[in-house]
């Protein structure tokens, strides 16, 4: 089924602004998710937006590398960031306190795993 440029967009929209994923967009137009996620790319391009972030089941999240430097311990800092950042240093924050919890911590990009002798049993 062939959709105009403005159903495209509004499409687009609907799965940038999180209202839709592009599996359910999918569905409801009868369309590829490939296609959906082409038309929420397209909507993206057109308002000149920053690309959506995504979180899928089982895996690590996709963050810019701006983002991943989110190890602020400044009032200041917290208050300048965008809500996006907000919630990307959140979670960040959470997984370096479940492995600290078991007994570890990640340095640098990930390769290297410190193990603390307290924490192991």
């Amino acid at each position: 089924m062939k959709y105009t440029l403005e159903q495209r967009l509004e499409i687009g929209r609907r799965i940038y602004e999180g209202e839709l994923t592009r599996f359910q967009a999918a569905q409801e137009y009868d369309i590829n998710d490939n296609t959906a996620r082409t038309y929420m790319r397209l909507y993206r391009d057109t308002n000149n937006l920053p690309p959506k972030n995504e979180v899928r089941k089982g895996s690590t999240i996709k963050t810019t590398s701006s983002s991943m430097k989110v190890q602020h311990h400044n009032l200041e800092e917290y208050e300048s960031m965008t809500k996006e950042e907000l919630i990307q240093a959140l979670v960040q924050a959470r997984i370096t306190e479940a492995r600290l919890k078991k007994g570890y911590e990640v340095k640098g990009d990930g390769s290297v795993i410190q193990y603390s002798s307290e924490n192991t049993k």
